[in-house]
């Protein structure tokens, strides 16, 4: 064991690696997203409320679950580390119950409610012990202030990489118009095909990341190992306000995220009136936006600090998202049919990709810097307890932005089972209307919250590094045992060496 030096710069291999796995994730929540809703309202035949509020319901679990399995990586201690078993076991479920979550029982309501809300809390669960460790990764990793947001950047890249070719993959030949399903996207048997290539594509994207990022060496002063029972110490994160803020803008920040995508599906449906096809042609404008956003974040976060850099992005945000609609209302958008509409469409989605994930790569830099704070303050190293408040913000993407979607469809009366072109003209303009307020008010609070995070920029950050090496390197010089579990005035170090798997 040494004390930590000064931050070095990670390969490029363990960035890609590291990376990789995101696409998992990206697979799930592209498909949560934009199909989900879709499936269960137009295709199952469940109310679109009810849609919502299942995915609500497991979203609220998730607040409960997240916390212990990050506090749960937090205080295991293996020859593979904290992180990579959790990684590692969760490969397989992820993939036999997201395949049964497009599989549901044709029976009542009732019983198609339930079945939707325990599968998606276990598959959400599932997806959770892979990428809360995977998220905690980070700031073992490295210390670096602008180090992290290329990492983390990289994260999000193959998140959008992993779900914009899924969604390519499904929408130009999976849901392919035939004959009987001229639009592709209401053919039953689609799904079906759609949940298996998704599956696989997960289980290989988790393995692969696993296997290929490095486990962090044990640091003076890392948590002992318990009975990997999760301690009621995860409620202190409550007390952090750095943490609340960032949690607070994060959730709507998502959020409005999350209601982009459920109801763009219906958008490009019914009011912009395009097929499965064109959706495809969609994911070149994501992409685009995902890499434009892995250059901004990392550019602005190294010229305003994380801090400016994420309120210019989340106010950037949703005037660029409601435009078209906006525009559309008042008469100044190409219309159905029109040539114009299609790349219209994709800059305003392109800026929009841009600045959404611009403003969570950022996000997630700065929760790793919370992660510090909070050492420095407890005297305890705890990334899977912080990082696991990271991720329930993201999956506050499809989970508050599912129900959301599935409350406004069912304030303007959505028909279900409607064919394009049959949606009568009021309920889109109310659909549309409703859809434009409710985002300009979450990033309103999205902006407000992150105003009020209470870190500094770099030179915070280069200070807090000092006193805890300061404080690491006093540890050295006691007794192992008194090193290896330091009191609580006396936080872990930071900056581990990296080590391979055995």
């Amino acid at each position: 064991m040494s004390a930590p030096g000064r931050p070095q710069a990670l390969g490029l291999k363990t960035k890609l690696a590291y990376g990789f796995g995101s696409a998992a994730y990206g697979i799930k929540d592209n498909g949560l997203q934009t199909l989900l809703l879709l499936f269960y309202n137009q295709i199952v035949g469940l109310r679109s409320d009810l849609v919502g509020m299942a995915i609500f319901a497991a979203l609220v679990l998730d607040a409960f679950v997240d916390p212990a399995i990050g506090r749960w990586t937090d205080r295991t201690s293996s020859r593979w580390g904290r992180r990579h078993p959790f990684m590692v076991a969760a490969a397989i479920p992820v993939g036999v119950l997201y395949v049964l979550l497009w599989n549901p029982p044709r029976t009542s309501s009732t019983e198609t409610m339930i079945f939707l809300v325990v599968v998606a809390v276990l598959a959400r669960t599932a997806i959770s012990t892979y990428e809360i460790p995977s998220s905690a990764l980070a700031p073992e990793l490295t210390a670096d202030y602008d180090e992290r947001t290329s990492l983390l950047g990289y994260r999000y890249l193959f998140s959008w990489i992993g779900g914009m070719t899924m969604a390519f993959v499904t929408f130009v030949f999976i849901m392919a118009p035939s004959p009987d399903y001229p639009v592709g996207q209401l053919n039953p048997v689609s799904y079906r095909v759609y949940s298996w290539v998704a599956a696989v594509a997960m289980v290989v994207a988790i393995l692969v990341s696993a296997w290929g990022t490095p486990v962090p060496a044990r640091r003076v002063g890392a948590p002992p190992a318990h009975d990997g029972v999760p301690r009621p110490a995860i409620w202190s994160t409550f007390k952090n306000k750095a943490f609340i803020m960032l949690m607070a803008s994060g959730v709507f920040s998502f959020a409005s995220t999350g209601l982009t995508f459920a109801l763009s599906t219906y958008f490009n449906t019914y009011l912009w009136a395009l097929d499965a096809s064109v959706f495809g042609i969609f994911t070149a404008a994501l992409l685009i936006g995902a890499v434009g956003a892995f250059w901004l974040a990392q550019s602005l976060s190294r010229r305003f600090g994380k801090k400016i850099a994420s309120i210019w992005v989340m106010a950037s945000y949703p005037p660029v998202a409601i435009a078209p609609y906006a525009l559309w209302a008042a008469g100044a958008f190409p219309h159905a049919g029109d040539a114009a509409l299609l790349p219209l469409l994709m800059v305003f989605m392109a800026l929009a990709a841009t600045l959404g994930t611009a403003g969570a790569i950022l996000g997630a830099s700065m929760m790793s810097d919370v992660v510090e704070d909070a050492e420095l303050r407890t005297g305890e190293r705890s990334e899977g307890t912080y990082f696991a408040g990271s991720f329930f913000m993201q999956k506050c993407v499809s989970g508050l932005g599912l129900f959301l979607a599935g409350g406004m469809l069912s304030i303007v009366n959505f028909p279900a089972g409607a064919a394009p072109g049959t949606v009568p003209a009021p309920v889109l303009s109310q659909l549309v209307l409703l859809y434009v307020g409710v985002l300009i008010a979450l990033g309103a609070f999205a902006t407000w919250f992150i105003i009020c995070f209470p870190l500094g920029g770099r030179g915070e950050h280069e200070t807090r590094l000092a006193r805890l090496s300061a404080i690491a390197s006093h540890a050295l010089t006691l007794p192992e045992s008194e090193a290896e579990y330091p009191a609580s005035d006396s936080p872990p170090p930071h900056g581990p060496a990296e080590t391979s798997i055995p």
